[in-house]
């Protein structure tokens, strides 16, 4: 019984090591290239690649989304960055357009019209990072929470994309931000299986 018991620890921890694998490793390549948007810790880069997030009904961005333009502003107005790639859905699961919201909220936040680029197109990560390298653009700072930075990280290199990551102050105290670290522990792994798939 104790034998099996071992056996039954071993297995388990064998399953976990392999569960986190994809997250750990987008975490080890992230590191260094990762900071507050507040910490000017920036290299100069072509765009801000702003990633899409929810839409309220009525049009107004989501707390997430609303988060994402802010960042990418605050890297515009310190002149890290003289270009917003806003990249969501152009028309997502509620029929809402994501990019629309971003640019209104961006205009809101004192960045001119002229460094605003939305792409309408960029339905999940790695499509916005395809869609951005497609329109010239080389390297990016990516603006997201902190939580999803690795992934996007991960998936813009994947595609050629010179990358560091923005996000605002974590609020691990919220649900939403709790379950979004939750989730991209199976997200990661989609990541990873698509990155490897294209490798082929």
């Amino acid at each position: 019984m104790p034998r099996l018991a071992s056996t039954l620890a071993l297995t388990a921890a064998a399953a976990s090591a392999a569960l986190v694998a994809p997250q750990v490793y987008a975490r080890a390549s992230a590191r260094g290239d990762v900071h507050l948007a507040s910490s000017g810790d920036f290299a100069p880069a072509d765009a801000a690649l702003v990633l899409g997030a929810r839409v309220w009904p009525d049009g107004r961005p989501s707390r997430f989304l609303r988060e994402r333009v802010a960042t990418g502003a605050e890297l515009y107005h310190r002149g890290d960055v003289n270009l917003l790639f806003l990249t969501g859905a152009g028309h997502n699961r509620e029929g809402l357009d994501e990019t629309k919201a971003m640019h209104t909220a961006a205009r809101e936040l004192g960045v001119p019209d002229e460094a605003l680029v939305k792409d309408p197109h960029g339905y999940d990560t790695r499509e916005s990072a395809r869609n951005a390298w497609d329109a010239g653009v080389s390297s990016v700072i990516v603006c997201s929470q902190e939580f999803h930075l690795p992934r996007a990280m991960w998936l813009c290199r994947s595609v050629g994309l010179d990358v560091q990551g923005a996000h605002p102050p974590v609020l691990s105290t919220r649900w939403h931000t709790a379950r979004g670290y939750v989730r991209e522990v199976p997200a990661t792994w989609k990541a990873a299986l698509e990155i490897a798939h294209d490798a082929l």
